[in-house]
């Protein structure tokens, strides 16, 4: 009895030890590969679908894995069971192109779709390799587009940095004029190309006129001072006219356009001309009125048009009451129609003069003006109040 329970205990063991093992699945494929659609263009967006149902109808097969191009036309499809597939290109519900491929346990294939291809080609219809014609040679003429707008980026930035560095040292930039001249020639009707193109001129002009200074020469003497001056208004003009015929107008740019253009207007002599920009340039962009106001005062200021600048320097004032040089501009002026009085021996300053010398000297009590300010309202017997002398922390 002991033998046959013996016996009964291994044929357990050898039916547990004899026991089928399950097969393991065979590792998945991967495939990826590049489209190009039938004008030689990266196809993306496009899906890469695959297939076993290969003698299905069209409409009756089912695509158990679909990857999507990019950018570039590239697509990448893991995790794919072996087997025998038709690969169809889609683009949105249209099938573009097929091949049949074997992916066997681990392959990681590379599969690209070329529609270029002579016998695809040759499927076409007329038809459709005349509308294929006309797509690459309109397809050439943006690419060649987008090369030239490439290249005046680079331009663009380049100025840019050169009218940055020259800014302090009114350096030559003579190469940078050539440059944006070429630009507005390759596309003229890029507002920014002739504002930037302005922006040498100018450049360009008050580094002629430091020269004739330093050389000793009358202002406003030199031609080709008045020349850049004068080219820089016309290039602002420009830019500011297709600015505001656009689709899509830019205020800041309009704006930062007139300004510029008031300055180079200022330069040349022409200062009522001047005025009338930076008065556009309220116009154009609002928001930034108290500066382009301030810009006013001070051109009409330095021409001794004092009625002008004081105007421009209250509407300066009101657009913006935290910006100091339009209470000096205002102070100066008010302070020359002061009176004397024989009698006492004292000067007597006009209504809103030491207001808004005290004013300039709370906004910039560390202005190099200040001292002078100070002085003034010392003259006029009037108490400094002391958190003005040195500044405020």
């Amino acid at each position: 009895m002991l033998k046959r329970t013996m016996i009964a205990a291994v044929a357990m063991l050898a039916v547990v030890f004899t026991a089928p093992v399950k097969a393991q699945a065979p590792a998945p494929a991967s495939v990826h590969g590049h489209v190009n659609d039938p004008a030689g263009a990266a196809m993306a967006g496009a899906q890469v679908k695959f297939t076993t149902d290969k003698t299905a109808a069209a409409k009756d097969r089912k695509y158990p894995y679909s990857f999507d191009t990019d950018a570039n036309g590239n697509y990448k499809g893991t995790g794919i069971a072996p087997g025998d597939y038709l690969v169809q290109v889609f683009k949105g519900s249209v099938a573009a192109d097929y091949q049949t491929v074997t992916l066997k346990a681990g392959d990681d294939k590379t599969l690209d779709f070329d529609m270029t291809r002579e016998e695809y080609m040759k499927a076409l219809t007329p038809e459709e390799r005349e509308k294929i014609e006309e797509f690459k040679k309109k397809n050439s003429a943006a690419v060649d587009a987008n090369k030239v707008i490439a290249q005046l980026n680079a331009t663009l930035k380049q100025t840019r940095a050169d009218l940055a560095a020259a800014a302090h040292t009114k350096g030559d930039v003579s190469t940078d004029v050539t440059a944006m001249k070429q630009a507005t020639d390759a596309k003229p009707d890029q507002s920014i190309l002739w504002v930037t193109y302005g922006d040498t001129l100018l450049a360009q002009g008050d580094h002629l006129a430091a020269a004739d200074k330093a050389a000793g020469k009358p202002a406003l003497s030199d031609d080709d001072v008045l020349k850049a001056y004068g080219d820089a208004v016309t290039a602002y003009q420009k830019g500011i006219d297709l600015d505001s015929k656009s689709a899509k107008p830019v205020p800041e740019q309009i704006g930062a356009a007139y300004n510029q253009m008031g300055t180079a207007l200022s330069r040349s002599g022409k200062v009522s001309d001047a005025a009338a920009a930076f008065e556009n340039a309220v116009k154009a962009e609002p928001t930034k009125a108290g500066m382009y106001y301030k810009n006013e005062a001070v051109v009409l200021f330095n021409s001794q048009q004092s009625d002008g600048a004081l105007a421009a320097a209250d509407k300066a004032i009101a657009a913006d009451p935290n910006s100091p040089d339009p209470y000096w501009i205002k102070g100066q002026i008010l302070i020359a129609k002061s009176t004397f009085d024989q009698k006492t021996q004292k000067l007597t300053a006009p209504p809103g003069c030491v207001e808004a010398y005290d004013k300039f000297l709370e906004l910039a009590p560390d202005d190099p003006k200040a001292p002078g300010v100070r002085e003034v309202l010392t003259s006029l017997g009037q108490t400094i109040d002391t958190k003005y002398r040195k500044g405020r922390k």
